[in-house]
């Protein structure tokens, strides 16, 4: 089997979508990115994410051909595919309908810097991509432009998409802007956070890019 390894982180952080809250049911989907082969693993449409072995996560081509795979592949293909075509600092996409962000992106709200957590994006917001039909290329195009300079995307009336050099960076970078989505809401309902200043998320990013024990492999 090819990728053996990589499949199977798929399957295990599969799992951890939904113990971690970040998704519920069949909703979301990950993938990691082989540059040397020009190829993606990427979960299948609909699987309960219990249910997966490493058999069934997808090895792909950017022509959309199953290498390895009995499956139909996830409907986000093209989302994923667009940022490993286009940019070779993301080598791992996580998407997921986590409440908090899922409802800032219903909003229409961008997540501004009321917290220092939000650099873990890459800057001093996280964006929202403008709304597009699940599944298609131009909720990738979407996706793509409005996370330009960005590691993480609201997008709207859907959900959350983050990426990252590895898969272990993007859930984390997942599951703290899902954090700074419930402390940005929260506080909207009782008054107006404090924002930091520009040249504190500045800071914030640069820190981030070397925290922890190996660089930004994890936040």
């Amino acid at each position: 089997m090819k990728f053996e390894q990589e499949r199977k982180q798929v399957v295990e952080y599969g799992k951890k979508l939904i113990t971690s809250g970040l998704t519920k049911g069949t909703g979301g989907n990950i993938s990691i990115y082989i540059p040397e082969e020009e190829r993606m693993i990427i979960t299948p449409s609909g699987m309960d994410y219990f249910s997966l072995e490493a058999e069934d996560i997808l090895v792909m081509d950017f022509e959309g051909n199953v290498i390895e795979g009995d499956h139909k592949p996830s409907s986000e293909y093209s989302m994923h595919r667009i940022f490993y075509q286009k940019r070779t600092d993301i080598l791992a996409l996580v998407h997921v309908h986590s409440v908090y962000a899922t409802t800032l992106a219903t909003l229409g709200w961008e997540i501004p810097a009321m917290h220092y957590l939000v650099a873990v994006g890459g800057g001093n917001n996280i964006p929202v991509a403008p709304y597009a039909t699940f599944g298609t290329s131009e909720l990738a195009d979407n996706a793509y432009e409005s996370m330009k300079g960005r590691f993480a995307v609201l997008l709207s009336n859907h959900g959350l998409l983050t990426g990252g050099t590895t898969l272990d960076n993007a859930f984390s970078k997942a599951e703290e802007i899902e954090f700074c989505a419930e402390i940005y809401y929260r506080t909207k309902t009782v008054g107006e956070p404090r924002m930091l200043s520009e040249q504190e998320m500045e800071k914030m990013v640069w820190r981030f890019g070397s925290y922890g024990q190996g660089g930004d492999e994890k936040l």
